[in-house]
C-alpha cells in the first residue's frame, strides 16, 4: 500500500502544474512553466486510406490547426493522477493503495479523452458530416486503461508517473474489472469496430444499453457452472460520462388513436426515460475521440408512490421504479416466461427508441430551420448488429410519421434508405420470433406500423410473380412475409378474389362427355371432390400454430442493405436463409468478413511478439497496415527469427501458467503445448468433440506403457473457456463434463504433465488477453455451415498460434491466407450436412467404433458419479429433440481424432511448427477490423474520414 508522495491539498507546484481545489474546469491550473512546455500538434494523423479520406475544411480556420493539446510528461502525469487522487475521490483519503491509485489514473486519463471528445464532436456539428451510427445489444470492451494510453501513445509515460507513485503500470491496469456489456463474438467485433472507427477518423457512434449486472459472474464448484450477479459497477465506472441533459421518453403498453384529421397518436401506457452515459473510445496515433452512448432507465419522480410507502405499502410505491431499473439488469434475461419475454422486447425497444430520438435529433440540430427530411439518408446510416436492434425500423417509421407529420410513403423511402441490417448467423434462435400478441400488448403502435410494411412486401411479391400460380405465391409469402401464420390484408384479398373470378370466367368450356362418364356413383363423386379439395390452395393462418413476427425478414424488408460476416456466411445467407429476398433483390446482399482490432490483439496484449514484428518488418507501421505483416513470410525460414519467435511464445506460455495456478489452482508444464477452446459455450460450437477427443486420448495413454504413451504422445495442456447461457442446461453438462474430467485427468499420477484439462473460470476480454498470446494449437470445430465467421480465429492466427477445425465462417478465408499446409482441416464441408443429417434421420448412420469407446468409457463412472446418460444419449438416436447427434460429433469424431495425431506429429518438429506459426502471424494480415471497417464506410454507410483542423 502506497502513500502519498506529496499533499495535492497543499499549493504545490510540480512540472508546472500548481492545484487550486476551486478550479473545477480542469484538473489543474496551466502555469508559465507548463505552457513552454506545450506543443502544437495537428490533430489529423495520416492513415492507410489516405487517398481516400474527404478532408472537410472549417472556413473560418483558414486551413491552420485550430486546436492546441499538451502532451503531457510523466511528472504532469503523476500531479494529474494524484490531483483526481484528492479531488474527485471514491476512496477514503488515507491511502493510495491500488483501487484508488486505478480509478485516480483512468480519471486522469479521461480528462485527455474528453478534450478530444469534445473537439471532435464539435467538428462533426459544425461541419455537419454523414456519421454512422452502429446499434448493438453487446459491447464487448474489455479492460480501457491500457487500451486508452496506448493508443493516446501515452504507456510510457503513465508507467514513469506510477512507478514515482509507488506502483507499477501492470498492477494498476489489473484492478479494473471488465465491462460486462456482452458476451460473445457479437459484442467484440462491435468493440473493435469502435477502436477502428476512430483509428481511422470515421464519423461514427456506437449505441447500447448500460447493464447493470451484465450477464453473470461465472463460477465453477464441483457442481460445474453457476451463476453470480457481475458486480462491475460496484466501485463506479472512471470512463463513463453521465449526460443528465440528454434523455428521452420511451413508451410501453398504452393504446392507438385515430384523431380527427386522420393522424394516429399512441397514448396511455407506462412511460420511463432513457438517460444516456457516454463511453469515450480514443483512436490510435489520432485525436479523433467517438462515442459509445449507453443508455440507464428510470422514472420521473413524481412516479414514486409516497402515498403508499408512507402506507406501509412498499412495494406498490417502488414498482414504477423497479420497473424502468430493471430493463437495464441484466443482458440477455432469461426469456422461457412471459415475464422474461416482454423485459427482452423492453431492452431491444429502449437501445431503439432512445438511439432513433437522439440520432433524430443530432440531424435536426445540425440541419438547422426549415428541416428537409429528404436529407435524412444522406446525413444519417444505422446498422442493426444482428436482429436485437429490429425495432427500429417501425421506430423511425414511426416518429416520421406520428411526430414530424411525414407521409407513409415519405417516411418509410426514408427508412428504407437509412438502416442497414448485419446478419451474424443461421441458427434459429438468433433468428428471431416475437408472439404478434405480445408485441401487440407491447407496442401497439409498431404491430400496426410492421402490418404495413408487411402489406407493402406482399404487393411487392405479387407485382413481381403475379397471381397466376397461387402455389408459387403462396411459397414465396409463406418464405418472405414478416407476419407468420397471420391472415392477408384485405387489399391482397381483394386482388386474389378479382384473380379467381377472373380465372374463373377463362376457364369455363364446353366439355362432351359420354354417358358412362355421366353414370358414375356418389362414393367416386365424393372422392373427385375430396381430391380437389387437397389441391386447393389456401391463405388462412393455421388456428393450431401461434401468429409470430420474424425480425430478420424485417431487417431485410425495412434496410437497403444486408451483410453476411464472412465469405461463406454470406453465401449460405443468399442461398439458403434469405434465398428468397436474394433471387427479389440480389443488390442488397453483401459480404463483409469480420475483423479484429491489431491495436488491441497484437499490439498492447503481446508486447514481445510486437518488438519482433517491428523488428523484421522494419516499422511499427503495421498496426495501422497490417498488410505489412505479410513481409513475415519471406524470413519465416529463418533461424534468427524462430529463435526469438520461440523466446517470446515461451514466455507468454510462462505467464498462461502463472495465471492459470492463480485461477485454478492447476499447476501445469510450460514446455507442453497448449492447446485452446475458448468462446461461448454451444452445442454447434463442439467442445463436446473436442472434450471426448481428450476422453479417447486419455484412454489410450492408460492402455499404455509410460514409454509407450511418452513416444506417441506430445504433452499438452488443454485449456477451455466460456459461458454457458443459465437456462442452457446441455451447454451446462458440457461444462460439468469438462471439469469433471480434469479431476480425473490432472490427478492421474500415471499420466503426470503428458496432459492436463483445465476449465478458466469466467472468460471475458482480460483472460483473452493472457492466454492467446501463450496459446499454440486453437481450436474453432464448429459444425460446418453454423458459426457465421468467427473473430477469437483471427485473434490466435494474428498471434502465431495455428488453428485446427472445420471449413466454417472465417476459418476458409484464414486457411487460404496462412495456407493449406499451416491449418489443420477435418470433418464435413457445409454442402454435405443436410444430407448427412438425413441419412442418421433414416438409421444409415454407423458410428466409428472409436467414438462408441468413448461413450462406453465415460458411462463406466470413470470421470465421477454424475449421470452423463443425457449428454451421451443426445448423440445417438435417429431423430427427436435432444438426440439424433443434431451438430454430427459423431460424424467428425474419427476425422478430429486423425487429424489431432498430424498435430503432434508437427509439433514434434519444432522448426517445422514455428514456421507454421510464423506464417499464421504473416497471413492474418487481412483480418484486421479496420479493413472491414472501410468496407462498411464505402459499401454501405458512403461516409469518408474526417479530418479534424
Amino acid at each position: 500500500m502506497a502513500t502519498l508522495p506529496f499533499s495535492a491539498a497543499q499549493s504545490s507546484s510540480v512540472s508546472g502544474f500548481n492545484y487550486r481545489a476551486s478550479h473545477s474546469n480542469l484538473f489543474f491550473v496551466r502555469t508559465p512553466r507548463f505552457f513552454n512546455r506545450l506543443k502544437r500538434r495537428n490533430l489529423s494523423v495520416k492513415n492507410i486510406t489516405s487517398d481516400q479520406r474527404q478532408e472537410l475544411k472549417d472556413p473560418s480556420v483558414n486551413g491552420e490547426a485550430s486546436l492546441e493539446t499538451l502532451e503531457p510528461d510523466s511528472a504532469s502525469i503523476a500531479a494529474s493522477i494524484q490531483y483526481h487522487a484528492e479531488f474527485t475521490p471514491l476512496f477514503s483519503p488515507e491511502h493510495f493503495d491500488l483501487p484508488k491509485a486505478f480509478v485516480a489514473t483512468a480519471e486522469s486519463v479521461r480528462d485527455s479523452l474528453i478534450i478530444n471528445w469534445n473537439a471532435t464532436y464539435k467538428y462533426y456539428e459544425k461541419m455537419n458530416v454523414k456519421q454512422a451510427y452502429y446499434l448493438s445489444m453487446e459491447y464487448l470492451q474489455g479492460r480501457a486503461l491500457l487500451n486508452a494510453i496506448g493508443n493516446l501513445e501515452l504507456s510510457g509515460a503513465y508507467a514513469d508517473a506510477l512507478r514515482k507513485l509507488g506502483h507499477e503500470l501492470e498492477d494498476v491496469a489489473g484492478q479494473e474489472p471488465d465491462a460486462a456489456l456482452g458476451n460473445g463474438g457479437l459484442g467484440r467485433l462491435a468493440s473493435c469496430f469502435l477502436d477502428s472507427l476512430a483509428t481511422l477518423n470515421y464519423p461514427a457512434w456506437g449505441y447500447g444499453l448500460r447493464y447493470k449486472y451484465g450477464l453473470f459472474k461465472q463460477l465453477i464448484t464441483k457442481d460445474g457452472q453457476e451463476e453470480v450477479a457481475e458486480n462491475w459497477l460496484e466501485m463506479g465506472n472512471p470512463w463513463e460520462i453521465v449526460r443528465n441533459d440528454v434523455s428521452y421518453s420511451v413508451k410501453f403498453y398504452g393504446e392507438v388513436i385515430s384523431k380527427p384529421d386522420g393522424s394516429k397518436e399512441w397514448i396511455g401506457g407506462e412511460n420511463i426515460t432513457a438517460v444516456a452515459y457516454d463511453v469515450p473510445i480514443p483512436g490510435y496515433k489520432t485525436k479523433t475521440t467517438i462515442n459509445l452512448r449507453l443508455w440507464s432507465t428510470k422514472v420521473a419522480p413524481n412516479e414514486f408512490d409516497l402515498r403508499a410507502y408512507n402506507a406501509g405499502d412498499h412495494a406498490k410505491a417502488c414498482a414504477a421504479l423497479k420497473n424502468a431499473e430493471k430493463i437495464c439488469y441484466i443482458l440477455y434475461p432469461g426469456d422461457e416466461s412471459t415475464e422474461g419475454k416482454i423485459l427482452r422486447l423492453k431492452q431491444q425497444y429502449t437501445l431503439c427508441s432512445a438511439s432513433l430520438q437522439d440520432i433524430i435529433a443530432h440531424f435536426e440540430r445540425r440541419s438547422g430551420k426549415p428541416v428537409n427530411w429528404e436529407n435524412f439518408p444522406d446525413k444519417v446510416a444505422v446498422q442493426m448488429n444482428d436482429t436485437h436492434p429490429t425495432l427500429c425500423i417501425p421506430e423511425l417509421i414511426r416518429i416520421l410519421i406520428d411526430l414530424k407529420g411525414l407521409s407513409w410513403k415519405e417516411s418509410w423511402y426514408i427508412t428504407q434508405r437509412t438502416v442497414a441490417y448485419t446478419n451474424h448467423t443461421v441458427l434459429p434462435e438468433a433468428l428471431e420470433k416475437w408472439s404478434l400478441d405480445l408485441l401487440q400488448k407491447l407496442l401497439p403502435r409498431h404491430v400496426e406500423i410492421i402490418r404495413m410494411i408487411d402489406e407493402e412486401l406482399i404487393h411487392t411479391i405479387i407485382a413481381e410473380y403475379g397471381t397466376g400460380d397461387l402455389d408459387l405465391l403462396q411459397h414465396k409469402l409463406k418464405q418472405m412475409r414478416i407476419l407468420d401464420n397471420i391472415e392477408l390484408p384485405d387489399s391482397v384479398l381483394e386482388l386474389l378474389v378479382k384473380q379467381e373470378e377472373s380465372s374463373s370466367v377463362d376457364s369455363i368450356k364446353e366439355v362432351k362427355v359420354s354417358d358412362a362418364e355421366t353414370e358414375s356413383t356418389d362414393e367416386e363423386q365424393s372422392e373427385e371432390q375430396d381430391t380437389d379439395a387437397k389441391d386447393v390452395v389456401t391463405f388462412d393462418p393455421d388456428p393450431n400454430l401461434p401468429k409470430m413476427v420474424r425480425m430478420a425478414n424485417l431487417c431485410v424488408v425495412g434496410g437497403y442493405a444486408v451483410n453476411g460476416v464472412a465469405e461463406i456466411h454470406s453465401e449460405i445467407v443468399k442461398n439458403e436463409v434469405f434465398n428468397e429476398f436474394y433471387k427479389l433483390w440480389p443488390e442488397k446482399f453483401q459480404n463483409k468478413t469480420n475483423g479484429v482490432t491489431p491495436r488491441r490483439w497484437i499490439r498492447f496484449c503481446n508486447p514481445d511478439l510486437s518488438k519482433i514484428i517491428t523488428k523484421w518488418t522494419g516499422t511499427d507501421d503495421w498496426v495501422l497496415n497490417t498488410e505489412k505483416l505479410s513481409t513475415l513470410a519471406e524470413f519465416s525460414d529463418n533461424e534468427d527469427l524462430q529463435s526469438e519467435w520461440r523466446e517470446a511464445k515461451k514466455r507468454n506460455k510462462i505467464k498462461v501458467a502463472d495465471f492459470l495456478k492463480e485461477k485454478t489452482g492447476y499447476i501445469v508444464n510450460p514446455d507442453a503445448m497448449f492447446d485452446v477452446q475458448v468462446k461461448r459455450i454451444h452445442e454447434y460450437k463442439r467442445q463436446l468433440l473436442n472434450i471426448m477427443g481428450i476422453v479417447y486420448r486419455y484412454k489410450k495413454m492408460k492402455e499404455m506403457s509410460p514409454e509407450e504413451r511418452k513416444a506417441r504422445y506430445v504433452p499438452r495442456v488443454c485449456i477451455f473457456g466460456g459461458k454457458a447461457f443459465a437456462t442452457y442446461v446441455q451447454a451446462k453438462r458440457i461444462v460439468k463434463f469438462i471439469t469433471d474430467v480434469g479431476t480425473t485427468v490432472n490427478h492421474d499420477a500415471d499420466i503426470g504433465d503428458l496432459l492436463k484439462v483445465v476449465f478458466v473460470p469466467d472468460y471475458n476480454v482480460s483472460v483473452a488477453e493472457v492466454l492467446i498470446p501463450g496459446s499454440e494449437l486453437s481450436q474453432h470445430i464448429s459444425t460446418a455451415g453454423m458459426e457465421a465467421s468467427g473473430t477469437s480465429n483471427m485473434k490466435f492466427a494474428m498471434n502465431g498460434c495455428i488453428l485446427i477445425g472445420t471449413l466454417d465462417g472465417a476459418n476458409v478465408e484464414i486457411r487460404q491466407e496462412v495456407g493449406e499446409d499451416n491449418f489443420f482441416l477435418f470433418g464435413a464441408e457445409a454442402h454435405e450436412i443436410a444430407g448427412l443429417r438425413k441419412e442418421r434421420a433414416e438409421g444409415k448412420f454407423i458410428p466409428d467404433p472409436r467414438f462408441e469407446e468413448v461413450k462406453a468409457f465415460v458411462r463406466n463412472g470413470v470421470f465421477g458419479h454424475y449421470n452423463y446418460e443425457e449428454l451421451m444419449g443426445s448423440l445417438e438416436g435417429n431423430e427427436g429433440y435432444g438426440r439424433a447427434d443434431y451438430f454430427l460429433v459423431g460424424k467428425d469424431f474419427p476425422s478430429y481424432v486423425e487429424c489431432q495425431e498430424k498435430v503432434d506429429e508437427a509439433y514434434k518438429d519444432q522448426k517445422r511448427w514455428t514456421k507454421m506459426s510464423i506464417l499464421n502471424t504473416a497471413g492474418s494480415y487481412k483480418f484486421s477490423s479496420d479493413r472491414t471497417i472501410h468496407e462498411y464506410a464505402r459499401d454501405i454507410w458512403r461516409i469518408q474520414p474526417v479530418l479534424l483542423p
